[in-house]
């Protein structure tokens, strides 16, 4: 009796013991414990993920690639794999495991050793959420008290879908979502029984069972999972017995990059951390949805490339990367050798590395990095003449020895059909940016030939000087001065004494070709210099500059000397389509946006752009123009107007006149027709756009701008260190007559890839033309004077005016001969 009554003493001290100890425990760990609301708010760190506007992934950006999938989406096989291998009783506890604890609790008393775990599902979750991967006691009691806590907040498959969106499963892959697309590019519906086994058995030891680094132990583990399912009795033997069969298949997939477009995305990852900070910019799953088009951006993105690698040919082939054995005095490499000396090799764009192992006298022999041979023939060769400087080429090569020996390392570039061509890394620089005019949307951007090779963004980034660009501005600034496209300006040189330096100041046209009296229209289509100067001194210097301004110019770019009206402003690519756009809106300044839309991880709108757009106050937008606010509250609120900085009859005018810079004047037919610089733009074979070349001093800078009512582009070509003259090219006598050659400029430089990308733009679209505004009349004029004409014949045609600033008298007779012009062909570098 006594012995009975210790007993039931001993027990009931114990009891107590046990239950202060766990109430101690339970206030000790306590803090660690997380509440309610952050259970069910959970946030999965989830990378960010850019898009084009039509929904194609450009880039991601995140420490861990998580794809996060609901528990409806994830096929049975696996789930039964992870509760097979992970918990089998998971549906049954209530986030521990009793007989799971005793189990552990023998090993580690009978070893010493904790050898056996004893973690459920809900308690990994616990310690991957809240906890660390420290081997102590307290950890494992926390682990056990938030588990109890996140049973009684969340449902059974809610714990379930968290732990597998959340699990590391190596390679940067958390969650198995992320697991299938890294190990195997596909999406969980796809992953045979054999992937989904490796899948899910890979919490255990994320690097140690990986199949991409340790096959043969991954496929081990894979074959333990399949055998808990087997003896589950979640699948046959004979599905044991196929999938145990299966080799290894994994290897890494990158993020599944539909249209790589790193610029536009390093804009967006830079506003993002701008808007968000770091951590929440790159962990938040936000999916933003760029302006851009991903047909377009593609477009110009070739465009770039394509016209950088034209320009550095023409210049001459530059010689091997390297030279890895001179054939006269070293034995060949062997295959493997060469194999192990290009792997190091980083490929840039479209570029491959290769060597040359054979040449013969019309063709050369090359093996590339991967190991592939195949041969050069003449036609991808025959361009390599020697680059001696930017304006020497050598003599046209005759053969294949000219160029290459055995033992080079070069660059090739593939053709369309598949075949190489010999290249090497353009050392010129170029961007390009294409906006929709009417709400400054944009369309496409670059900014540069390879973002591995450079991230410069000099689309956004370059100031550079415009050139003959910044004239369609000087020009409207004379038009609100009373000037129109039928004034009459002297085109001859101009001589002006600088006292302070000692010197006269000649501004030249480019050609040095000078026409006398001159419309303004031509003047502009044909960019001669010494009349721009004549309009900034009519219009007054400081009037000229404040014009300028109005186009969303800095102040501090706008340089105060008549040297303005040459082109010597420094403007970034964006700020000139910008700017370049009011002509293409009726007058308007629009703000460029390439963010269009931002969802977060759950796809819900955080913000979507309301541009203002280029229309006037009284305008009635149509109802599905309303938009949500900036804000993303559910008031819809109507788009603005973009302000008015010029007058639509003024804009109309410019485009006019810059339409005649690619389509010209005059008739050729009685001899008095002429070319506008930008003609090449005629190859579009389309009335609706307007253009304008620009080229600095020596050809430093080259650029293109052009438009219609729907879209604006502006091009740059030149070199990164300011200075660097982009030269001039001999003509190619291996090549056809078809041929870029003579010195650099805005027309065979910039327009080259102007013309690239609008074909390719504009495919498939109606002409967009800028129509002309009320106010305005169309007046027959005398092409010699611009005077009115009674003439109905090729000495006249009918000009635009705005209302009351027409010419109000009419030309006398005049000499046949008035009207020959000078038409042989020029170097047009302005």
């Amino acid at each position: 009796m006594i012995l009975l009554k210790r007993t039931l003493q001993f027990f009931i001290i114990c009891t107590l013991i046990g239950l202060i100890t766990l109430i101690s425990l339970y206030y000790y760990v306590k803090p660690d414990i997380p509440s309610v609301q952050v259970l069910k708010d959970v946030q999965l760190q989830t990378p960010m993920q850019v898009f084009t506007k039509d929904g194609l992934l450009i880039n991601q950006f995140g420490e861990k690639r998580r794809i996060p999938v609901t528990i409806d989406e994830i096929p049975q096989p696996l789930i039964n794999a992870f509760l097979a291998t992970e918990d089998n009783r998971f549906y049954d506890h209530v986030g521990i495991d009793p007989i799971g604890i005793v189990r552990s609790a023998i090993v580690l008393i009978s070893t010493g050793e904790k050898k056996q775990g004893a973690s459920t599902i809900t308690m990994q979750l616990a310690r991957n959420f809240f906890l660390t991967r420290e081997k102590a006691y307290i950890r494992k009691v926390k682990e056990i008290f938030i588990a109890l806590h996140i049973e009684n907040v969340l449902t059974k498959d809610e714990i379930l879908e968290l732990y597998l969106n959340k699990i590391e499963l190596g390679n940067r892959a958390f969650g198995i979502g992320a697991a299938a697309q890294v190990y195997y590019g596909k999406e969980l519906k796809d992953l045979t029984l054999a992937q989904m086994a490796m899948i899910a058995g890979l919490p255990k030891a994320p690097s140690a069972l990986n199949p991409i680094r340790n096959p043969t132990r991954a496929k081990a583990r894979r074959n333990v999972v399949l055998g808990r399912l087997l003896t589950e009795n979640y699948i046959t033997q004979e599905q044991y017995n196929e999938a145990t069969n299966q080799p290894i298949t994994a290897y890494f997939h990158g993020a599944e990059i539909d249209l790589y477009a790193p610029y536009i995305s390093e804009m967006v990852r830079a506003e993002m951390v701008s808007r968000y900070g770091v951590d929440k910019a790159y962990n938040s799953g936000f999916k933003i949805f760029t302006s851009v088009e991903s047909r377009v951006q593609k477009a110009a993105q070739t465009a770039l490339v394509n016209n950088l690698h034209n320009y550095d040919m023409r210049h001459g082939f530059r010689g091997p990367v390297d030279v890895l054995w001179d054939p006269e005095t070293q034995p060949a490499l062997t295959q493997q050798q060469i194999i192990d000396k290009l792997k190091p090799v980083k490929e840039l764009g479209d570029l491959n590395a290769a060597i040359v192992l054979k040449v013969n006298e019309k063709t050369a022999d090359v093996i590339l990095k991967n190991g592939q041979r195949t041969t050069l023939d003449w036609n991808n060769l025959k361009w390599a003449r020697k680059y001696i400087t930017r304006y020497r080429q050598s003599f046209a090569p005759k053969a294949a020895t000219d160029i290459l020996t055995p033992g080079m390392q070069i660059w090739l570039r593939k053709n369309k059909d598949d075949s190489y061509i010999l290249s090497q890394i353009p050392e010129a620089a170029s961007a390009i940016v294409s906006l929709d005019p009417q709400d400054g949307r944009i369309k496409a951007i670059v900014g540069g030939y390879s973002f591995e090779q450079s991230q410069y963004n000099r689309a956004v980034q370059a100031k550079r000087q415009v050139g003959s660009n910044i004239k369609p501005f000087i020009y409207s600034a004379a038009l609100e001065k009373g000037y129109t496209l039928a004034s009459i300006l002297n085109d001859a040189p101009i001589n002006q004494w600088d006292k302070s330096q000692g010197v006269a100041w000649r501004p030249k046209n480019s050609p040095a070709v000078y026409n006398g009296p001159i419309r303004i229209r031509r003047a502009l289509a044909q960019s001669k210099n010494v009349i721009s100067v004549r309009l900034l001194r009519g219009v007054g210097l400081q009037r000229t500059a404040d014009h300028l301004l109005k186009f969303g110019f800095k102040n501090s770019d706008i340089n105060r000397s008549e040297s303005l009206a040459l082109g010597s402003a420094s403007i970034t690519p964006l700020e000139l389509a910008r700017g370049m756009s009011s002509f293409a809106n009726g007058g308007h300044l629009i703000e460029p946006y390439f963010i269009s839309e931002i969802q977060d991880a759950y796809g819900n709108v955080l913000f979507k752009a309301n541009p203002a757009m280029a229309c006037d106050e009284n305008t009635t937008l149509p109802s599905n123009e309303l938009m949500l606010s900036s804000s993303a509250d559910e008031v819809e609120q109507p788009r603005q107007c973009a302000p008015r900085i010029i007058s639509k009859q003024n804009a109309f005018l410019i485009a006019d006149a810059m339409h005649s810079g690619i389509w010209g004047g005059g008739s050729w037919a009685n001899k008095t027709g002429w070319s506008g610089t930008g003609w090449r733009a005629q190859a579009l074979e389309r009335r609706d756009l307007s253009g304008k070349t620009g080229t600095t001093n020596d050809s430093v800078d080259t650029w293109f701008s052009g438009f219609n009512s729907k879209v604006v582009t502006s091009v740059w070509v030149g070199f990164d260190n300011p200075g660097n003259p982009l030269g001039r090219s001999t003509y190619n006598n291996n090549l056809d007559s078809g041929q870029i050659s003579g010195a650099e400029s805005g027309a065979k430089t910039a327009q080259p890839a102007w013309v690239e990308f609008m074909r390719a733009a504009l495919e498939g679209t109606p002409e967009a033309p800028i129509e002309p505004p009320e106010g305005l009349v169309s007046i027959r004029i005398d092409l010699a004077t611009g005077l009115l004409s009674h003439k109905n014949d090729y000495t006249s045609r009918f000009e635009y005016f705005e209302k009351g600033t027409a010419p109000t008298k009419y030309v006398l007779s005049q000499p046949n001969d008035i009207f020959e012009e000078d038409t042989k062909t020029e170097e047009e570098l302005f």
